[in-house]
């Protein structure tokens, strides 16, 4: 099976994303010379590159930037490819409690698995529920840091990472190629802005929260390198003012789980680690 894995898709982006609530609104497919339906405009420009939908992505990462404590739950859907073609879609839940700079705890619940992430600013665990094994190794002080570090190191890719990447260096706004005002839409509720992007390997689009807080409640990526074209997608429902303590980011293990050694991952020959 030629698997397409969300979250390696996710750090490839990392100019993107966020959210709060759910459903969807679709753009249908048109002539050009039709006008657009429900007098939905859709803003395109000579260069590929509309300044607005650049400048909504800039507004969307400062703002998450400023944010100091919040949880999100990431319902995700995405397909899978398997050599004859065919396309099979899984679903997840993803549950995250973030306090900045130096905390975080992510729980990833589907029918294959169910992990758990902690960081307590000092180590970083992960934890295999129904394997009942377990994993601890030094972390650097930061949120930010850690995302990088643990996928460097260990291969361990933390998901929807680019949530600390964007509105910072590490973002790559200059990796797109195109980008759209498709218009407005409406995702669980929610009034927003939708958006469309496009760089090497990858079309995506994003639906950002109009108003004083430009969250991303819905999220699809297009990969453009397999035939097949498999997407993935996310809508987010926010809360941004949790209830926690700091024992919601230490691990205690059971008595019965069994501790494992992660083992860092070589670097290609020449090639610095």
């Amino acid at each position: 099976m030629k698997k397409h894995l969300v979250y390696l898709a996710l750090l490839i982006l990392a100019a993107v994303l966020l959210g709060t609530q759910l459903p969807t609104q679709s753009v249908e497919a048109r002539n050009p010379t039709s006008p657009p339906p429900n007098d939905v405009a859709v803003t395109a420009v000579g260069s590929d590159i509309d300044p607005e939908a650049m400048a909504a992505l800039t507004r969307m990462g400062t703002y998450l930037r400023s944010i100091k404590a919040f949880q999100v739950e990431a319902v995700t859907t995405r397909d899978e490819v398997l050599d004859s073609g065919q396309q099979i879609q899984f679903d997840s839940k993803v549950n995250f409690l973030v306090r900045m700079p130096d905390r975080l705890r992510i729980e990833v619940e589907n029918v294959r698995q169910h992990r758990l992430y902690l960081y307590d600013g000092k180590d970083f665990t992960v934890w295999a529920e129904r394997a009942n094994y377990y994993a601890t190794v030094p972390a650097p002080p930061t949120v930010g840091k850690l995302a990088g570090e643990v996928d460097d190191k260990y291969g361990i890719q933390i998901p929807l990472e680019d949530l600390f990447y964007w509105g910072t260096p590490q973002s790559k706004e200059k990796d797109i190629t195109g980008a759209i005002d498709v218009g407005p839409s409406e995702v669980g509720g929610v009034t927003c802005e939708h958006y469309a992007f496009r760089q090497k390997g990858l079309d995506w689009q994003a639906w950002i929260q109009m108003g004083d807080f430009p969250l991303p409640r819905k999220l699809v990526i297009t990969t453009l390198t397999d035939e097949s074209r498999p997407q993935y997608s996310s809508v987010l429902t926010w809360n941004l003012a949790p209830s926690f303590n700091d024992a919601a980011f230490e691990f205690a293990p059971p008595k019965d789980a069994h501790k494992i050694a992660i083992a860092e991952e070589s670097a290609p020959a020449g090639a610095e680690k």
